[in-house]
């Protein structure tokens, strides 16, 4: 049998994805005895599970009703774990062109936070690693130094809400690892060198270049995907 915690694992993603899935809609109560029945567990992994969620903004308790889901208007949609489930979902698709126009209001201003300061290099070497592993069709280690590349971006403005924002910006970039459906998940080299224009900027001291080229690289994503989304 798998440990406690595998198996307290196991039960929040299941139930998490469910819910994000619209498998278990808004409204639902969640019994915990079906659930510990389902998934062979003890009532108190089930708990566990559901505090998680209810701490996510996915379901809560309610007197004398039980546990019930909630609707996305309550989700924290910007935690990594909801970022995962939503890009593993049929809103996957929505998730990119939500949270890269989100992106679209921050990142611009934390490169010109972040030029000329002491993180600039890293952001430049970060994209200068992206070059290389496109160069060697290493899509894991572009992966990498792309989460890198945008984790300096935010981290080196010197603002701790910026910086906060890196983790949920690096969960939807690896929500693109998994993703099948369309071709946007190939790495490229022109995607390469608008990171590295970016960083250049911000080396050189730059800031409203910088600002304007971090624009123009998310706006490029933005419209990839949506010109990949399903239509209808």
């Amino acid at each position: 049998m798998p440990p406690a915690r595998g198996l307290h694992a196991h039960v929040l993603d299941t139930l998490g994805q469910r819910i994000v899935d619209g498998a278990l809609e808004p409204g639902t109560v969640v019994r915990p005895e079906l659930v510990a029945d389902e998934f062979g567990v003890s009532r108190s992994v089930v708990r566990e599970a559901l505090r998680v969620l209810q701490s996510l903004g996915l379901v809560e308790p309610r007197q004398r009703v039980g546990t019930q889901v909630l609707g996305i208007g309550s989700w924290e949609l910007l935690a990594p774990t909801v970022i995962r489930w939503r890009g593993a979902s049929p809103a996957y698709f929505v998730q990119q062109r939500e949270l890269l126009e989100l992106r679209l209001g921050v990142e611009p201003v934390a490169a010109s936070l972040t030029a000329g300061g002491s993180g600039a290099s890293a952001v430049l070497d970060a994209a200068q690693d992206m070059l290389a592993a496109c160069a060697r069709e290493d899509s894991r280690a572009y992966l990498e130094a792309d989460v890198r590349f945008h984790r300096a971006l935010l981290t080196g403005s010197g603002n701790a809400v910026f910086a906060h924002f890196a983790g949920t910006v690096e969960a939807l970039l690896r929500t693109r690892t998994s993703e099948s459906r369309d071709t946007i998940t190939r790495w490229t080299r022109e995607a390469a060198l608008r990171h590295e224009a970016v960083g250049r900027a911000l080396v050189a001291g730059d800031g409203a270049a910088a600002a304007a080229a971090t624009t123009a690289l998310v706006g490029v994503t933005r419209d990839e995907f949506i010109a990949e989304a399903p239509q209808g």
